[in-house]
């Protein structure tokens, strides 16, 4: 988790669902945000992209192409 806590916000999706989280107002505990990011393997879900201050994690058209044409 030790990547999740240097973004100030973190976006997950999976299929249709996407949930953002603002890491510097509201960062959820571990055990939620383990829940988001991890796979059933215990890995980090693919694919995982970082720009800047913002983590993205799984896949969702529509948030890649919002985080990407900031």
């Amino acid at each position: 988790m030790a990547l999740a806590k240097t973004v100030h916000k973190i976006v997950v999706a999976k299929g249709k669902n996407v949930v953002t989280f603002d890491m510097k107002k509201e960062p959820p505990d571990d055990d939620v945000l383990a829940a988001y990011l991890l796979g059933p393997t215990g890995n980090l879900r693919a694919p995982t992209l970082r720009k800047g201050k913002t983590l993205l994690v799984g896949f969702n058209e529509g948030a890649y192409n919002d985080i990407l044409s900031r």
